[in-house]
């Protein structure tokens, strides 16, 4: 394996079609130059110097995905070497991304009809401008995006009805509630379910997030912060209710987050399928100067990836499962 890193390394460092300058409008650098500038920004360090050299030659392959598209210019958005720049789409995919639970109505108690179906929205809201919204929180390598965007609604709805924004426990749910599945998947209306069968979730600070501990706390799980008293799904495959609910709360919603690899700012209006693999927390909607109207969604791969850790992505498509499918799967919970 160690010679294949080596062997890899040195065809894309001997052939790759790229320059810093490309990139950032800098003086030409060397590919090492290049790279080795990357890591100390990034913070990266490789167990191995074949390791090294690998992540050489995925970052080439990457920096000229990156000039390739820039050439191309037919996007309102941008991509750029960020924080998974030294990843293939492939290792990104499985190490960011997750199994996405089917819901199943029947099993978890708590929902109610979809409540927003006859509201007026208006014409844009940002929840972030309203002191709704806790700071951009990451995941790392664990699937927990579901709760990381049930956590994010529940915060949500919690200010909006007491006025107090509490950062809350995505560790408890993650640990806590068993039917999800942990880093390997899970669904937020799954997690809602849980909050309300257990009375409520207590705190970030008092529950702070740490994967690797799989055994639930039991006395901080009773240590409650905040409840919700029901959950409700937004039809299926209908941006106007998507609208009319976010409009009134931030929303959880499931995504194909297939070409977000690269992704550093603009409205996401690449073409994408609807295979449902991550999890975010619509904050908001708003139109741009051009007239393009567009989704906000908060992630949880931390600020240094996309908007300050958010992304925005094309709303009001022609399919009727939204831009990536973010209008198949929602859901939001009650106080």
């Amino acid at each position: 394996m160690a010679s294949a890193f080596k062997i890899a390394a040195l065809f894309f460092l001997l052939y790759g079609s790229w320059r810093w300058s490309a990139v950032s409008g800098a003086s030409p650098m060397t590919p090492s130059d290049m790279f080795e500038q990357w890591i100390a920004e990034h913070g990266r360090t490789y167990a191995s110097e074949s390791e090294k050299s690998y992540r050489l030659g995925v970052f080439t392959r990457n920096v000229d995905f990156v000039n390739a598209f820039r050439q191309a210019g037919n996007y309102s958005y941008t991509v750029g070497l960020n924080g998974f720049a030294d990843l293939t789409k492939e290792e990104f995919l499985a190490t960011y991304t997750t199994t996405i639970l089917k819901p199943s109505a029947d099993s978890y108690p708590g929902l109610q009809p979809f409540r927003y179906r006859d509201v007026t929205a208006p014409s844009s809201i940002d929840w972030r401008d309203e002191g709704v919204v806790t700071p951009v929180k990451n995941q790392g390598t664990c699937g927990a995006c579901w709760a990381f965007s049930a956590v994010a609604s529940i915060e949500g709805i919690h200010k909006i009805m007491t006025g107090d924004l509490i950062s809350l426990s995505e560790q408890q749910l993650l640990a806590c509630n068993h039917d999800d599945d942990g880093c390997s998947g899970g669904l937020h209306s799954r997690a809602f379910s849980y909050v309300i069968s257990n009375g409520g979730i207590t705190t970030e600070e008092n529950y702070p997030y740490e994967p690797d501990q799989a055994s639930c706390d039991a006395h901080k799980e009773l240590d409650h912060a905040a409840y919700i008293n029901s959950y409700g799904y937004v039809p299926a495959n209908n941006e106007k209710f998507l609208m009319n609910a976010v409009a009134n709360q931030p929303v959880s919603v499931s995504i194909d987050s297939h070409e977000f690899h690269l992704y550093t700012g603009g409205i996401f209006n690449h073409p994408c399928g609807t295979n449902l693999n991550h999890e975010v927390t619509l904050v908001g909607y708003d139109t741009d100067d051009n007239g393009v109207r567009y989704w906000i969604a908060k992630n949880s791969w931390g600020d240094a990836w996309g908007e300050d850790g958010y992304i925005r992505l094309k709303k009001d498509v022609p399919e009727k499962e939204g831009q990536c499918g973010l209008a198949m799967r929602a859901s939001f919970p009650n106080i």
